[in-house]
C-alpha cells in the first residue's frame, strides 16, 4: 500500500505498553534465523510457518495497538450540524473489512479513489437522507491513496447535503492540522489515536505522558478537549480503522483454528514459532515484547522484515515467518 503518513514512527509511539522491566526481558533484536530474547522461554511446541499467498489479520482481542479508527475532525468555526451528519454517516458506514476493501479497489483493481468512493457511496446509500448544508466546504487529504478515497467519501455525503465541496491534497499533519486550526481546511479524515498524540505533545511536550490507548472510546474522550483547544471539533469515529496488526497465512489460521490473537497465544506460543517484523520490533512494546507482555506469547526465532511491508508479508507468504507484524487495513490482508 502507499505510506501512511498518519502514523507514528515504528519505534515512538504505536500501540505502547510501557511497563517496568519490559523492554530489558526482551533481549537484543534477532535477525533472519537467530534465536529468540533469551528470557522468552518458548516453553511450548509451537506454529512453525506455513507457506500461502492468503494472508490474514489476527483479531487484537487484548487491544495492544493504539485504537487508530477513523474519525472526522473538523474547524470548529465551519462545523455545523449538517456537517457533522455527514462526516458521521461516513463513519457509520465503514468498517475495517469495508475499508480494506476500499483499498484494494484503489491499490490492486486501479480504480481512482473518486470511483471507489463513489461506489462504496452507492452501495451503502450515503447520499440519501442528508440536507442542511450550503457554502463551501474543503475536505482534505493526507499523501496516501486512503486518505484520499475517505476524502472523496466525505466530499459525496458533504455534496449531498446541500454543501459544495472540494478535495484539497496535502503532506503531513505538521502541515494539514495548521491549516484546519485556521479553516484553509473544513474537515480532514484523521486516525484517532495518533491525532490524539499528535496534538497531546503539541499541547504539553514531546515528553507528554501517552494518553491514547487501545479504547476507542477512552481515545476519544482524551481526544476531544486537546481537540477543543485548537478550535477543533472531533466527529464520532468509525469502526474502521487503520493501525498496527499481526497476520498470518490462511493455511497456517486454517490448520491450527486461529481467529484472534489469543488463539494462537494458545496454540502456538512455543519454538516452533517465527515472529517477522522491523528491526526494532524485539525492542519495541508495541511489537514482540507487547506479545509477550499481552499475550503470554513466546516464539523462538525472529525472522527480520520491515514494518508492514513486502518483506514482512513475504516472509508469511514464503514460509519463512509464522505472525508478522502488518497494517489493519492493508488491500493484501483478509480478516481471519
Amino acid at each position: 500500500m502507499s505510506s501512511r503518513t498518519h502514523r507514528f514512527s515504528l519505534l515512538t509511539a504505536a500501540g505502547l505498553l510501557v511497563v517496568a522491566g519490559t523492554l530489558t526481558a526482551c533481549g537484543e533484536k534477532g535477525s533472519s534465523g537467530t534465536a529468540a530474547p533469551a528470557t522468552a522461554t518458548a516453553a511450548g511446541a509451537g506454529c512453525a510457518p506455513e507457506k500461502g499467498d492468503v494472508l490474514v489479520v489476527l483479531t487484537d482481542d487484548k487491544k495492544l495497538q493504539n485504537a487508530d479508527n477513523v474519525v472526522a475532525v473538523v474547524n470548529t468555526a465551519k462545523s455545523s450540524p449538517a456537517l457533522l451528519a455527514a462526516v458521521d454517516k461516513v463513519a457509520a458506514a465503514l468498517d475495517t473489512p469495508k475499508l480494506v476493501a476500499l483499498n484494494k479497489a484503489v491499490d490492486i483493481d486501479r480504480k481512482t479513489p473518486a470511483v471507489a468512493a463513489k461506489e462504496f457511496a452507492d452501495a451503502n446509500g450515503l447520499t440519501t437522507g442528508l440536507s442542511g448544508g450550503s457554502g463551501a466546504v474543503v475536505v482534505g487529504a493526507a499523501g496516501f491513496a486512503e486518505s484520499v478515497t475517505l476524502a472523496e467519501l466525505y466530499k459525496l455525503a458533504l455534496n449531498a447535503a446541500g454543501f459544495k465541496a472540494t478535495v484539497k491534497k496535502s503532506t503531513n499533519r505538521e502541515v494539514y492540522e495548521p491549516a484546519i486550526e485556521r479553516g484553509e481546511i473544513t474537515v480532514f479524515p484523521e486516525y484517532a489515536a495518533t491525532l490524539t498524540e499528535f496534538l497531546n505533545q503539541k499541547a504539553n511536550g514531546k515528553d507528554a505522558q501517552q494518553v491514547a490507548s487501545g479504547d476507542i472510546d477512552a481515545t476519544i474522550a482524551a481526544l476531544k478537549p486537546l481537540a477543543e483547544k485548537y478550535k477543533l471539533t472531533v466527529g464520532t469515529p468509525s469502526a474502521a480503522a487503520d493501525q498496527n496488526a499481526f497476520a498470518t497465512t490462511k493455511a497456517l489460521a486454517d490448520k491450527y483454528g486461529l481467529k484472534t490473537l489469543s488463539d494462537f497465544a494458545a496454540k502456538c506460543n512455543g519454538k516452533a514459532s517465527v515472529l517477522a517484523g522491523p528491526p526494532e520490533c524485539p525492542q519495541r512494546p508495541f511489537c514482540q515484547p507487547g506479545l509477550l507482555q499481552a499475550y503470554g506469547i513466546n516464539f523462538g526465532n525472529f525472522f527480520q522484515a520491515d514494518a508492514g511491508g513486502p518483506l514482512s508479508k513475504g516472509s508469511l507468504k514464503n514460509g519463512n515467518a509464522s505472525l508478522a507484524l502488518v497494517f489493519s487495513s492493508d488491500s493484501s490482508l483478509t480478516p481471519a
